[in-house]
């Protein structure tokens, strides 16, 4: 009896350290303190050591038993808490570019406190993941992020970002890195694999592409001669390849520019060689 009290006593002090470092590290990330969170010299002398410590001590006798287990899903618990209490309320409400900005920010405070946290538990990823065969400490941090806050938001946010291209598309300018930045999370967070970002992003991108230079095909084949239709569509493909491609990956890239050209060529083949000999007979 004496023993287990001694053992839960050791795990209660342990946590209570390791507790102090994750506040001090929130406070800093949601500017709370005067000093910048970069400055990573404080971070470095006032927490990471002790923290890393504390892990360490209360891990060591048995880096895969139970306080493992237990620190392991304190660890998934503390970015749980932190984006269900911090992170969704500041997103709830906002729409537009509005909701993009601040998934921006919110993400990149995600992946700072990511960085501190992975060290402050590193012990638990050199012992304890492989050997219990559960996601890297990295890995299921990224996860949460996406599960919890795309998971509640996904579609306003890739409905603004492809409003904010096609907005480019028409000629006003847009805040690129944004863009390029919230969809780098479906791909951060594959962490190499590419199945959030096709499933969640480059698919819906497609189709808003095809609808997109359809409703503009379906106007200009009216309007237009055939000279200048195909003026057209050369500005086009010319957009897609300098500016909306460089938010997709690689082997995006070729698709969205075939997407293109079949909407605005494809589908309209029979009345652009109408069009061709119209032209041709008037002399143009």
């Amino acid at each position: 009896m004496a023993g287990t009290q001694e053992h839960m006593m050791e795990v209660e002090e342990g946590w209570a350290v390791i507790q102090q470092g994750i506040h001090k590290l929130i406070q800093l990330i949601e500017g709370h303190q005067t000093l910048s969170f970069t400055s990573q010299d404080y971070m470095n002398y006032y927490s990471c050591p002790f923290v890393y410590s504390a892990v360490y001590n209360m891990c060591k006798h048995n880096p895969t038993g139970r306080i493992c287990e237990v620190l392991y899903e304190e660890y998934n618990k503390v970015f749980k808490d932190y984006n269900n209490g911090r992170v969704l309320p500041c997103l709830q409400g906002k729409k537009g570019k509005a909701l993009v900005k601040e998934t921006e920010r919110r993400w990149s405070d995600h992946k700072v406190m990511t960085r501190w946290l992975v060290r402050f538990f590193h012990y638990l990823d050199r012992y304890f993941v492989p050997k219990r065969k559960v996601p890297p400490l990295q890995e299921s941090a990224l996860l949460c992020f996406y599960d919890l806050v795309f998971g509640e938001f996904s579609d306003q946010i890739r409905d603004a970002v492809l409003s904010l291209i096609d907005r480019e598309r028409e000629g006003e300018d847009i805040d690129r890195a944004l863009v390029k930045n919230i969809v780098s999370i479906n791909v951060d967070v594959g962490q190499g694999s590419m199945e959030h970002y096709e499933r969640d992003f480059e698919e819906a991108m497609f189709k808003a592409t095809a609808a997109f230079y359809s409703t503009k095909a379906h106007s200009w084949i009216k309007n237009e001669s055939y000279n200048d239709y195909m003026l057209k569509v050369e500005c086009c493909l010319e957009h897609e390849r300098e500016t909306v491609s460089c938010y997709l990956q690689n082997t995006g890239q070729k698709k969205l520019l075939e997407i293109v050209e079949y909407e605005l060529i494809s589908v309209y083949e029979t009345e652009l060689k109408e069009k061709k000999q119209v032209d041709e007979s008037l002399g143009g």
